[in-house]
């Protein structure tokens, strides 16, 4: 069975961001075609995608690399999220179906009801569905596809503390979807601004300690995506 480029290609990028290759590191396509059961073909589709992504870099006399992100560019990148989200708050609330209104809903009422209960393990996951489901609410795919990949590079040079005030955040994202749900665009941008800069405080650099170059075998064909 043939593995497509894309599939090997979000497996390489999961490995960079959980910190498996380190930045730095050399990515050359007979070691990733054998750690992931594939040809060469699909990995060389793969590193030139996720060159255009920034987190594989080509240098001389050495192939592909993974990037090594400097602070100022990951403080760029915060930056960038913080114009970005609350662009498509406001899109969301022009453009934004009944389905995306029903799922934001549903993921406030869970986020409010695990941070009343303290249980904080699932309230990691449930903001990045609710901010995943407000991009796709916003309609407008270049948009989307920039956030995700932004997503993934924060996840890579970040660590991300708990909110201090687990309560409050999910009532701001409350807030936001009221506004979405009334169609009041400058609100929900209004808002998700502020959510966005205080979110921005719990975010610390990624250190990352050595890890070994020997990695051991995935089978791509045993259901990772």
């Amino acid at each position: 069975m043939r593995i497509p480029a894309h599939a090997v290609c979000t497996a390489i990028r999961d490995d960079i961001v959980s910190g498996v290759f380190e930045p730095g590191g050399r990515l050359t396509e007979e070691v990733l075609a054998r750690r992931y059961g594939v040809s060469r073909v699909p990995v060389r589709e793969a590193l030139r995608t996720l060159e255009s992504e920034g987190f594989v870099t080509t240098r001389r006399h050495a192939g592909a690399c993974v990037a090594e992100p400097t602070e100022q560019e990951a403080a760029d990148l915060l930056e960038l999220r913080m114009l970005l989200e609350p662009l498509a708050a406001a899109r969301a609330a022009r453009r934004r179906t009944d389905a995306h209104l029903k799922v934001l809903r549903g993921l406030v009422r869970l986020g409010q009801e695990r941070a009343r209960r303290g249980q904080g393990e699932d309230l990691r996951s449930l903001g990045g569905w609710f901010h995943e489901t407000l991009a796709q609410a916003s309609g407008s795919p270049g948009l989307i596809s920039l956030l995700t990949q932004m997503r993934h590079k924060i996840a890579w040079m970040y660590v991300v503390e708990a909110p201090a005030r687990p309560v409050e955040s999910w009532a701001e994202h409350g807030a936001v979807v009221d506004a979405v749900a009334r169609g009041d665009a400058e609100r929900a941008r209004a808002l998700t601004a502020i959510h966005a800069d205080r979110a921005a405080g719990a975010h610390r650099l990624r250190l990352r300690p050595a890890v070994s170059t020997s990695q051991p075998a995935v089978n791509m064909s045993s259901g990772r995506h």
